[in-house]
């Protein structure tokens, strides 16, 4: 469960510290003084996405740090090198004003996705807008899903559909009519043949424009060609560099037996006449084998704009363009063998239609039994909230996606109700009132949540559009929700509040010119108080007080009457 919530600098809160407790915990409050900035605070430290816009006025950066206890095993956390499993555990989130946030769990950095993950594990947030999602019959296949845990089944079905789109996608790629296939292999063999007689070898065009390079330098290369060699060879009346260092080998050499320091001079000088030696030898090489004609460049340019052409078209090398010219071949030889490739694709197809029917089917066969259940379990908890009369049914349709199967399955599902006796099944959407939604989401909620092993349960004002008898059944459900998990719940209502086991109580206020917050937990006499403003508004009286006194001792009965059932 959570224990502890520290907040600081979120929206109003500057710093505050909740210590919650186990079974019913309340928030109440004034509207507006903060009540959901600490449900935000929650979905924040458990990694779901928030803003930096939820940084305090003034402030560089928020921190939420929430610390569980008494919880589930955990193998998530070895999973991803946090250690083992201890009592406590602590999540913790800062959010920086550049967007950045550091995420650390039992004061290890972690990234927002693995916080989320873990979150999820810990605790599920119901808020206002799940009402919605109830009206929306997308989501219904997903609670159906979800209460049945159908999602091996799902992920059997969804892998063998991917191999029935996919075989469709190759098939579609192949088909063509037949004028349409005509132009194709025109422009194939087109181009085929043009880069057939260009005839591309790897890496020509890096070659050419070397030799290029090389050509239209040929006048300075000579020069300096004949330049190196009249300084290594000399002319007729001079010597050059090797003659030169020849000569001071010699005369070292003459004289090495007088100092072993003459020696080691003569050998370097044996290597640097061999280095000049050689050096030579090069230069003359490569003046005698080069070879320039004014021809050979035009004819080099030449083959060089043929090429740049073709780069134009086909890719902005060779190599891209014999890619090219390879995948032309593959897809004319596909286009000329397609009539064969489509009979056995569809062939393949077939097999994989029918494995993704058979899957398809024991998923729809293990929606259908868990609809039973599920119908079953929501009217219980409708007659437990005090709608007794009203009936929920799952209603399924045939996909009329192709071939009768999407990526969610072969079924198309709704929850119908009759809030009346009397009254036909219609969609939930078009006959439930907001006070009959708020409580067949909570019946829903209840049930999908009984044995997901998630220990601490959110809401977030769910209660809207309930009053009276109604809301003190939700009161009641509540408190049996919370006799096996914790509950956390915003509520404006006196009926739920009462029935808490802890109670808190949010306030706004001012000091030095800035709005803030403060969380404080309540007794029983400023219990009574705060249900008094509940029942009664600003002006509480001793009626007021009476009755709320009243709401409480009828709580404390209800629920002592519980443990001992």
């Amino acid at each position: 469960m959570l224990s502890l919530l520290h907040i600081e600098n979120i929206a109003i809160i500057e710093s505050v510290d909740i210590q919650f407790g186990g079974g019913f915990n309340v928030l109440t409050g004034e509207t507006g003084a903060g009540k959901s900035i600490v449900i935000d605070a929650i979905s924040a430290v458990l990694g779901e996405r928030t803003s930096r816009e939820l940084i305090r006025t003034g402030s560089k950066s928020a921190l939420v740090t929430a610390v569980f206890t008494d919880l589930p095993q955990l193998p998530w956390l070895e999973d991803n090198g946090l250690g083992p499993q201890e009592e406590e555990l602590l999540l913790q989130r800062e959010i920086r004003g550049d967007g950045k946030n550091l995420c650390r769990i039992n004061g290890r950095l972690v990234t927002v996705a693995q916080l989320r993950d873990l979150g999820r594990q810990l605790l599920n947030i119901h808020g206002q807008h799940d009402g919605q999602q109830l009206l929306d019959p997308e989501c219904h296949l997903g609670y159906l899903d979800s209460f049945g845990k159908t999602g091996p089944l799902l992920e059997g079905f969804q892998t063998s559909y991917r191999a029935v789109t996919e075989l469709r996608r190759e098939i579609a790629s192949l088909e063509m009519d037949e004028a349409e296939r005509s132009r194709r292999v025109d422009t194939l063999e087109y181009q085929i043949r043009e880069l057939e007689r260009a005839e591309l070898w790897p890496g020509e065009d890096e070659e050419l424009d070397a030799r290029k390079t090389l050509l239209r330098g040929a006048g300075k290369l000579m020069e300096a060609l004949q330049e190196a060699q009249f300084a290594l060879f000399g002319g007729e009346d001079s010597q050059g560099a090797c003659d030169l260092i020849g000569q001071a080998e010699g005369a070292v050499r003459s004289v090495t037996r007088l100092s072993p320091q003459l020696e080691e001079l003569g050998e370097k000088l044996i290597a640097l006449r061999y280095t000049a030696d050689d050096a030579a030898e090069t230069v003359r090489d490569f003046a005698d084998g080069f070879d320039f004609s004014p021809e050979e460049l035009d004819q080099l340019e030449s083959r060089l704009d043929v090429i740049y052409r073709l780069k134009k078209k086909y890719g902005p090398t060779v190599a891209d363009m014999l890619d090219y010219l390879e995948r032309c071949r593959t897809e004319l030889e596909q286009i000329q063998d397609a009539d064969d490739t489509i009979q056995h694709l569809e062939k393949e197809l077939d097999r994989a239609r029918e494995e993704a029917r058979k899957r398809g089917e024991a998923l729809s066969k293990a929606r259908r039994t868990a609809a039973g259940a599920l119908q079953e379990r929501v009217q219980e908890e409708l007659r437990q909230l005090d709608m007794p009369k009203v009936q929920f049914v799952t209603e399924f349709a045939p996909s009329s996606a192709q071939d009768g199967m999407d990526d969610t399955g072969m079924d198309q599902v709704q929850f119908l109700m009759s809030a009346n006796l009397g009254e036909a099944l219609k969609p939930i959407q078009k006959v439930a009132s907001g006070g009959e939604l708020a409580r067949i989401m909570l019946a829903l909620k209840n049930v999908l949540a009984e044995d997901d092993g998630i220990g601490s349960l959110v809401f977030d004002e769910v209660d809207t559009g309930v009053s009276g008898r109604a809301a003190q059944k939700v009161a009641e459900k509540m408190a049996d929700v919370a006799d096996r998990k914790q509950v956390l719940c915003v509520t404006h209502l006196p009926q739920i509040a009462a029935m808490a086991d802890v109670h808190f109580m949010v306030e706004k206020g001012e000091e030095k010119g800035r709005t803030y917050t403060r969380v404080g937990w309540l007794e029983r006499q400023d219990r009574e108080e705060e249900l008094a403003r509940l029942i009664g508004g600003a002006a509480v009286t001793d009626a007021l007080r009476k009755s709320a006194a009243e709401l409480l001792d009828q709580a404390e009965a209800y629920k002592a009457a519980g443990q001992k059932r």
